[in-house]
């Protein structure tokens, strides 16, 4: 086996000292493309390169087969005009045989040239990445075997050196490979921890030979850090960009260096590559013996090819509860990809901008000193231009016209459909905008797609102000926009505090903010438009036709990942501190999405901090009452209103009804009360009778109890929420055979009828409401509202896991517990 690697303009920075080599190959050649025969480059790293004429280098388009130079100035020109690095570095092993000879081809594609400024070749021991059937690899997920035959071709994509700095090809076992940090591609907040032992020796092996990798990738590592509690409710999770329609290899290097852990069984993890099982109970110590021995382990996976060029790749690793040190651990990783059946490696060419049209030869300018291409060139524009414009203002009157005509000949809705022009298409889709940028709108745009903010294009109102649907990009997106009063002083915190929190996150379950603008003192956010609205719409006071209780938990269980990735998928927590049914909102196909962030607040900074103390503020019936006593603020806060969220969706009554007996008031309460004396049934929404299988009603509701728990230590985390709520799904789709039929049930309704129930067979709603359940905001800091700065605790972090059962399952995962793409 050869392998090459092919530099394309080299920028070396590499250190000057060179380790001794674990492996001398027998092949080794420095090509400095296009340099003159008199040429003897030595690089900073103290490496010799020779020019290329022995090569035999030859063009297929020229008579002239003599090296061709290319200027080193024209290619940083072009690089910055693409927006590319000044350098590219590709590698590949090839196959080649003692009787054949290595050829290295460019070819270019159509209106197109091929050029290179360096080739390194080097060889490489026999059989270090090719496995046959006596070790052969299996495809993740999979007991197939997939042999890697000799002619196979890699191509590497990554190596990385897990939880330890770049080191440079030099200072590799004699393959001059590059070995990257890996810190870019950490997913999320879980960064773990990096512990490096440098005084070891590691003691390499015949089935990990010293040329596998340096000394230096085992005595580093990353692992989860001290705390089980938190690593067990959490991954440590790397993400990649690869090209679908591949098989690729990935070899992860493990060598357990930690004193502390030194038997079989200690430190055991699961292995999760594109949430697919890739190892269950890893241990290092058993694959390889003892500590200080450096372990290898393979995996092939297999890229669909659906249509996208990119696809990311997920690498996550999470521990197995009964071990004793409940962590995980990775010192290296390599990725290659390996050629297709044809022997291809190619992949899609990246769109490139247009070049530059040449400069146009001089023309003879006339005695005024203009020629008469550029006379008839500005004449040409000017007519475009005037036409343009009045075509322009014609379609534009043409557009407010019909607007402002459909609008008052439409009866009032919320939700009805925003006239658009006649040429183009509404959509609630925003997935042409760009996913990563905050647009900046001007209060012009703003005005056009409201039409000056006409009322009949009002869908929600509240203390801040009001919401409107709007079209823009000329009526091909639809979208809600909110305008914040400007003249209140708390609008003014919510609307910078959304703005810098939404701007930043991307979530499937968290509404997206496309803009905002704040032309002329306007704090106006722009968002994507939910078809279904508010999750309490199709719940309770509503002419909807009510929810199946399928649908139901799918909506329960999206908003629980929207609200686990704002606890633990960022890379600091953030606590929403308003979780309601108004908050939870419904797109076309029911997606559920949390919104409304402008009461929410960073959580604490590091591990070792429990809360962040802050006045209490929230909506009545949802507020954590711990957070209430004692004006501190966790994660846990989020996880009582959900709680009542929940209960909220199985009841289809207000969180607060003022006009019920002191027990009903609180829908949080009552239901404590109820499923006390185990008559939950008797205060589920009549509409579910019959709907609900018996198990997953008692899953759900012992779920929704321990959120809703006075000590937030008791309440389970998000993560465990979601896993629940799956869990609850699954028993519902499995038991829909046995589905309890509480019309029948008479002595279950009777065990509670000695209590005024707030649910009437037959009505959806229930209970007497009027204006209590309108949520008011309120702020409670001992009498007198504080606008300073919240302060942070630093005691003991306690995560405690709530009283959640914890049956194992590998069919229900979580987002973060087998790291699905997000």
């Amino acid at each position: 086996m050869l392998p090459f690697f092919l530099l394309l303009h080299l920028l070396f920075s590499f250190t000057s000292a060179v380790n001794s080599a674990a492996y001398t190959p027998t092949d080794y050649i420095l090509l400095d493309c296009g340099a003159p025969s008199s040429s003897n480059l030595v690089s900073e790293d103290g490496r010799k390169w020779v020019t290329d004429e022995r090569s035999k280098f030859a063009t297929s388009n020229s008579e002239n087969a003599s090296p061709k130079s290319t200027a080193t100035s024209a290619y940083l020109a072009l690089s910055a005009e693409n927006g590319r690095p000044a350098s590219l570095i590709k590698e590949f092993m090839v196959p080649c045989f003692e009787t054949e000879k290595l050829i290295v081809t460019f070819s270019p594609s159509p209106n197109s040239f091929a050029f290179v400024n360096g080739i390194e070749v080097v060889s490489m021991p026999k059989g270090m990445y090719v496995k046959h059937q006596e070790d052969s690899v299996s495809f993740v997920n999979s007991k197939i075997p997939f042999d890697i035959p000799d002619a196979t071709a890699f191509e590497t994509v990554y190596r990385l050196n897990v939880g330890g700095a770049t080191v440079a090809n030099v200072n590799d076992t004699g393959m001059f490979r590059t070995w990257r940090d890996d810190s870019p591609y950490i997913f999320g907040a879980a960064l773990g921890t990096v512990p490096s032992r440098f005084n070891v020796t590691i003691k390499y092996t015949n089935d990990t030979p010293a040329y596998t990798a340096p000394a230096t990738i085992y005595t580093t590592s990353r692992t989860m850090g001290p705390e089980p509690k938190i690593n067990m409710n959490i991954n440590l999770t790397w993400n990649f960009y690869v090209d679908g329609g591949f098989n690729y290899l990935l070899r992860l290097h493990f060598c357990e260096t930690q004193s502390e852990v030194t038997k079989a069984g200690q430190r055991v993890f699961d292995i999760f590559i594109n949430n697919q099982t890739a190892e269950h109970d890893a241990d290092v110590i058993n694959w390889s013996g003892g500590n200080n021995i450096p372990v290898y382990k393979d995996y092939v996976l297999l890229t669909p090819s659906d249509g996208h060029s990119k696809q990311t790749l997920w690498l996550a690793l999470h521990p197995t509860k009964p071990a004793r040190y409940q962590d995980t651990i990775l010192n290296g990783l390599e990725i290659f990809r390996l050629n297709k059946s044809d022997g291809s490696l190619a992949v899609p060419n990246p769109e490139s901008s247009s070049s530059p049209s040449p400069p146009s030869p001089s023309v003879r300018k006339n005695k005024k000193g203009c020629s008469l291409v550029m006379i008839i060139t500005i004449a040409v524009f000017s007519g475009v231009f005037a036409l343009s414009l009045i075509i322009c203002v014609f379609i534009y009157k043409h557009k407010v016209r019909r607007v402002k005509d459909l609008a008052v000949s439409e009866p009032k809705s919320s939700w009805a459909q925003l006239p658009c022009p006649s040429n183009s298409t509404c959509t609630t889709s925003v997935s042409l905008l760009p996913s990563d940028l905050c647009r900046r709108f001007s209060i012009v745009e703003i005005k056009e797609a409201t039409l000056n903010f006409d009322e009949q294009f009002i869908i929600g109102s509240g203390g801040f102000g009001h919401v409107y649907k709007g079209c823009i990009d000329g009526g091909s997106t639809t979208v809600a926009i909110k305008r914040l009063d400007s003249s209140s002083r708390q609008g003014i915190r919510e609307f910078q505090t959304e703005l810098e929190l939404l701007s930043k996150l991307r979530h499937v379950n968290l509404v997206s903010l496309i803009g905002f603008c704040d032309d002329l003192g306007e704090m106006i956010l722009v968002y994507e438009y939910m078809a279904r609205g508010t999750l309490r719409d199709h719940l309770y006071k509503t002419k909807n036709p009510p929810l199946p209780w399928k649908r139901r938990l799918e909506i329960c269980i999206g908003a629980a990942r929207g609200l686990q990735y704002l606890h633990a998928g960022v890379k600091q927590a953030i606590i929403h501190r308003d979780i309601k049914s108004t908050n939870i909102l419904l797109d076309e196909n029911w997606v559920a999405k949390v919104s409304d962030f402008g009461l929410s607040r960073l959580g604490p900074t590091d591990m070792f901090q429990s809360h962040v103390s802050t006045v209490v503020k929230g909506s009545v019936g949802y507020v954590d009452p711990e957070y209430y006593r004692k004006q501190q603020l966790t994660e846990k806060s989020d996880v009582y209103s959900f709680g009542v969220v929940l209960f909220e969706v199985l009841c289809a009554r207000p969180a607060m009804i003022p006009g019920l007996p002191k027990d009903q008031i609180s829908l949080a309460r009552w239901a404590k009360i109820c499923l006390k004396r185990g008559s939950l049934e008797s205060i589920v929404d009549p509409n579910l009778m019959g709907d609900i299988s018996p198990l997953c009603l008692k899953k759900f509701g012992e779920l929704a109890e321990s959120c809703i728990k006075d000590e937030g230590i008791e309440r389970p985390l998000m993560n465990e929420v979601v896993w629940g709520l799956e869990f609850a799904l699954q028993m519902q789709e499995s038991g829909n055979m046995n589905i309890v039929n509480m019309e029948g049930g008479d002595e279950v309704m009777k065990s509670c009828s000695s209590q005024t129930s707030p649910l009437k067979p037959g009505r959806v709603g229930g209970g007497t409401t009027t204006d209590d359940d309108n949520e008011e905001l309120f702020s409670v800091s001992g009498g007198k509202v504080s606008e300073s700065g919240s302060t942070i605790s630093s005691v003991g972090r306690s995560v405690t896991r709530g009283d959640l059962d914890r049956t194992k399952s590998e069919s229900v995962f979580s987002e973060i517990m087998n790291a699905k793409g997000r």
